[in-house]
Parts: structure tokens; C-alpha cells; sequence
């Protein structure tokens, strides 16, 4: 049993911002599930009793898009996009030859190491993409790898088109779409695209349709990276195929938001303000959005280039401050919103039969994860 809770935030969807938030309330745990919840003074016998001392419980953060297996540094990079360099996609390569270079050892272990130190801060489940090796043995090995910490596993070997295929891009194509998947499906969910017209590195409208279309005839789910650079098509792309969720939408048209709005059940827009922090990019009105009737999610984007960072509460942060969305809003999408898009119900939500990933605050209320930025309030409470 956990008691002792200042605020259960159990993000059933009931109450202000679909929080349900509850008082003087206990849970308990039951071989990894929750199987009550309710008033403290009525909790039922257990076995062993775990107080939090009046701290808040949530739902452990749900991080549905971060880039985890690399090797190398792009921090030179960071530095000049502060000097004023644009990002336009092209740094991925720097990644794509470390990340070849290393050996299957020291790629576990940084893996390791990130989803630790994501653990550490209150995230309990992430999706990894494969997309920095981009050879049909790299991209299988990275899922594989990823597969043993995660079974949120994308194929995203259209991250770039690799420096060795840049006069030949259809052939690239056709490597993608054949061996690659083929060889990367058995250790994969979803596939994704870096569908983004304004990068010469990345993809266009059509040969994103052919990754895709391919992705979901060999089995997997679809994923998109869209709108990041500019306008484009990748909303558009994203919802007439069905995918569960479009990623970053930092550049967006009315027609893709009214689009994001008639798919708000079946495709959820994944944001990642980390992104805009590190690019100096205009932020996407996150609470415009909720106020069109679109599923949202946030996400950390944890990669190399443009987001190197894990921290799921620095996110929600940022969305309250500048993406407009109050301190609920931004905890329910990085909870139950991120869990939508991985289209799981059972994560992202404390509720009877749902795991017992649960997040525990330094801190009476989730409101002080933006009201104290920068501080180590969150944590994963460990109950094995």
C-alpha cells in the first residue's frame, strides 16, 4: 500500500484537465498492477505499507519520443546554433558515423545509462528509435538493442539520407523500404519518417508515403516527424494514413490543425519544447491547440542534436511557460496525453489494472514541476 499521499494525481480524465486529482487518498500495488484506489481511512490490509510523507503521486511520465541509441557529441554544434547557425538536419551524420563506429558493449551501456538517468527524474516508459545507424545491420542492431529496455521500439531508418546515398536518394528508398525494414520489423512497433521538405537531408511528401505504406504492410505502426523546419505536409500525411501520432508541429497551418482535430482520436500531436529551446524555434501554441479539440502530447526528443536532454519535468516546464498550457494541462499530455500516443491504456493513468508505473514529487502538488523549474523534485517510486 502507498499512503500518506499530499495529492494523487491520477490522470483518469475526470475533474480540471482530466487530472482527478484525489486527497487523503492510498493505492495499492499488487504484482505490478494497481488494484485499489480510494480513501485513505478505508484502504484494505497489506502486506507491506510505503509512506510518502505528504508528497504528491502521479502517473510516471510517459516520454513518447526520444532518439537513445548513439554514440559521440554534438555539443560543438549546440554552441554555433546559439551563435546564430541554423539547424537544418544535417548534424544527424556526425551521429550516424560515432554511432557506427561503436561496438554493441558501449552502445548498451550509454542506453543504459539514458534510461537510468530518465528513471531517475519520474519517467517509466520511453519510446527509442533506431535512426542513427542507417545501414540494414546498424538500424537492426539498434532496435535490438533498444528492445531490451523498452517495447516502444521505432524504426526510423529515414532519419536522413546517409552522405554514401546523397546522389542516389531512390536507392536509399528502396533500402529502406526492403532489406532495412525487413530486417528491423522483428524488433519494432512502429516505424517512423523525418517528413520535412525544408531539410535536403530528410524526406519528402511521396517518399514518406513510401516508408510508411511499407512500415504498416510489414506489420508496425505509424509515426511521423513533421512540421519541425516549416510548413509541410507532414500532418497532413500523418492523419490520412492514421498515424498514432505527427511529432514536433512547431510550424502549423489552420487546415493542419483542423485536420489534428478531426483525428483527435486516432492521431495525437506530439510536442517537444525541448526542441525550440535548443534551436532558438518558435514554440507551437500547445493551449490553442487543446482549445481546437486536438490531442496533444509532450515528449523530451532526448538526441544528440537538438535535444539533448531526459528530463520529462524541464518539458512540462517549458510548456507552461511557453506554450501556454497551465501546470495540469502539461502533466496530463506528458502522462496520459504521451500514453494515447503509444495508443496504451495501461500506463499514463493510476487507475485499478493499470501498471503501477507511479512518479513521486518532493512537493505537496504537481504544480511546483513548473512552479520549482530546474529542481530534482521528481523521481520513479520503486516498489519492487
Amino acid at each position: 500500500m502507498v499512503t500518506g499521499i499530499g495529492e494523487l494525481v491520477t490522470c483518469d480524465g475526470t475533474g480540471p484537465d482530466g487530472l482527478g486529482l484525489r486527497t487523503h487518498a492510498a493505492l495499492v500495488v499488487e504484482d505490478g498492477r494497481v488494484a485499489w484506489v480510494g480513501a485513505a481511512a478505508s484502504a484494505p490490509a497489506a502486506d507491506r505499507v510505503v509512506d510518502v510523507d505528504g508528497r504528491a503521486v502521479l502517473p510516471g511520465f510517459v516520454d513518447s519520443h526520444a532518439h537513445l541509441v548513439f554514440a559521440g557529441d554534438r555539443g560543438a554544434e549546440f554552441s554555433a546554433r546559439m551563435a546564430g547557425t541554423r539547424y537544418d538536419g544535417g548534424g544527424i551524420g556526425v551521429s550516424v558515423a560515432a554511432t557506427r563506429s561503436a561496438s554493441d558493449d558501449e552502445l548498451r551501456l550509454l542506453l543504459a545509462d539514458r534510461v537510468a538517468e530518465m528513471r531517475a527524474q519520474g519517467t517509466t516508459t520511453v519510446e527509442v528509435k533506431s535512426g542513427y545507424g542507417l545501414t540494414v545491420e546498424d538500424e537492426a542492431r539498434a532496435l535490438r538493442l533498444a528492445a531490451e529496455f523498452t517495447s516502444e521500439t521505432t524504426f526510423l531508418g529515414a532519419h536522413v539520407v546517409p552522405p554514401e546515398y546523397a546522389a542516389d536518394r531512390a536507392a536509399y528508398l528502396d533500402l529502406v523500404t526492403g532489406p532495412m525494414l525487413e530486417a528491423a520489423a522483428p524488433h519494432a512497433r512502429w516505424v517512423d519518417v523525418f517528413c520535412e521538405p525544408h531539410s535536403a537531408h530528410a524526406f519528402t511528401a511521396d517518399e514518406a508515403r513510401a516508408v510508411l505504406v511499407a512500415g504498416r504492410d510489414a506489420g508496425l505502426g505509424l509515426r511521423v516527424h513533421g512540421n519541425q523546419l516549416g510548413p509541410g505536409p507532414g500532418v497532413q500525411l500523418a492523419v490520412e494514413l492514421g498515424a498514432a501520432s505527427v511529432d514536433h508541429c512547431t510550424h502549423l497551418s489552420d487546415t493542419d490543425v483542423d485536420a489534428l482535430a478531426g483525428a483527435s482520436e486516432t492521431t495525437v500531436a506530439t510536442l517537444l519544447p525541448g526542441v525550440e529551446f535548443s534551436t532558438r524555434s518558435p514554440y507551437p501554441d500547445a493551449a490553442g491547440l487543446l482549445r481546437a479539440g486536438v490531442s496533444i502530447a509532450l515528449a523530451t526528443d532526448c538526441n544528440p542534436g537538438t535535444c539533448y536532454s531526459s528530463s520529462m519535468p524541464f518539458v512540462i516546464a517549458l510548456a507552461v511557460r511557453e506554450m501556454g498550457l497551465t501546470p495540469g494541462q502539461a502533466v496530463h499530455a506528458a502522462t496520459a496525453g504521451s500514453a494515447k500516443s503509444l495508443r496504451r491504456t495501461d500506463i499514463g493513468r493510476i487507475a485499478e489494472g493499470a501498471r503501477a508505473d507511479l512518479a513521486v514529487l518532493d512537493a505537496p502538488s504537481h504544480v511546483h514541476l513548473s512552479y520549482r523549474a530546474g529542481v530534482p523534485i521528481a523521481r520513479t517510486l520503486e516498489l519492487r
